[in-house]
């Protein structure tokens, strides 16, 4: 079966079920050979800019001709049979409705998935469907059973920890965001108490003063699409700001930069490993620390890119 994917996570689970796709988006980076798969579509945002001016281009492009542009071209020399997109973002990757657009524009035929998760169930569901469309039920089902396995005995080690600190996921610095969707559900299962956004509700922007009022005990800086060099070179967006040296996080040392480019902002495997993560950083007692390429302490200063 002939597949472009036009988001990463998909692209994940697709490879993941043994799937090899013909195609896919300018951000697919993982597992490594897909990189060298041609490009289905590219951005019209600058992703090497800071994180004001990627808002601030996004927030034009919106208004113009949208983030995203299909390469009708390669997508009809590709030929595919099925096109995984998603409806979760607008900002994060190209969205079923161009994609759609432009499958109409060639005449292809082809069918469309639309994944659009905002839980870890929901995510788990998306590999099933992937696994449907591809072929590959047993294999999704299997994945899938390892996945939950995961998932299950982190919880178990959290049920019963009497102290759950107070955290705060960040997933964009300027303007401070808070991480929605399954971040606030992995908060919970990794031994935490989140206090801004119900389960599977969007992410969006806060007032720094309500980040303050709330004070984080432990405060995870995780841009979407920022690694963590990237998102050292932007700190200033916090650090910068009143009151950053008075959060509790930050005068406690557990303060932390996560890679949100592989991890937080996927809904795909790795999601997993990013809730296993997590919970090194908010319950450093019951699981281990992250690798030192997956998250850094911001310690009461800024980090060095």
């Amino acid at each position: 079966m002939r597949v472009v994917s036009l988001l990463p996570s998909a692209t994940e689970i697709v490879s993941a079920l043994g799937v090899e796709p013909v195609g896919v988006s300018h951000e697919c980076d993982y597992p490594p050979a897909v990189t060298e798969k041609p490009a289905v579509n590219r951005s019209r945002v600058d992703a090497e800019a800071s994180s004001a001016e990627i808002d601030s281009q996004v927030l034009e492009a919106e208004e113009g001709e949208g983030v995203y542009d299909i390469d009708l071209a390669t997508l009809d020399r590709l030929d595919p049979d099925l096109v995984v997109s998603q409806g979760i973002c607008d900002v994060c990757a190209v969205d079923s409705v161009l994609v759609r657009e432009a499958i109409d524009r060639l005449d292809l035929d082809c069918e469309v998935l639309t994944t659009d998760p905002h839980s870890i169930d929901d995510v788990l569901g998306d590999i099933r469907r992937v696994g449907r469309a591809v072929g590959r039920e047993e294999r999704a089902e299997e994945l899938v059973a390892a996945l939950e396995a995961r998932v299950a005995a982190v919880e178990a080690a959290t049920g019963s920890v009497e102290r759950r600190p107070r955290v705060t996921v960040l997933d964009w610095t300027d303007p401070v965001m808070t991480a929605g969707h399954w971040v606030p559900e992995m908060v919970e299962l990794a031994g935490g108490s989140e206090g801004f956004t119900e389960p599977g509700g969007a992410s969006r922007p806060r007032e720094w003063d309500a980040i303050r009022e709330y004070d984080p005990e432990v405060l995870v800086v995780a841009p979407c699409g920022f690694d963590l060099d990237q998102t050292a070179e932007n700190l200033a967006d916090l650090t910068e700001r009143e009151g950053w040296h008075d959060l509790t996080a930050v005068r406690e040392g557990r303060a932390y930069a996560l890679d949100g480019h592989r991890f937080m902002n996927r809904p795909g495997p790795r999601l997993v490993d990013s809730l296993e993560h997590l919970a090194g950083l908010v319950q450093p007692e019951l699981f281990d620390a992250p690798p030192s390429d997956v998250a850094r302490s911001l310690q009461a200063t800024p980090i060095e890119p």
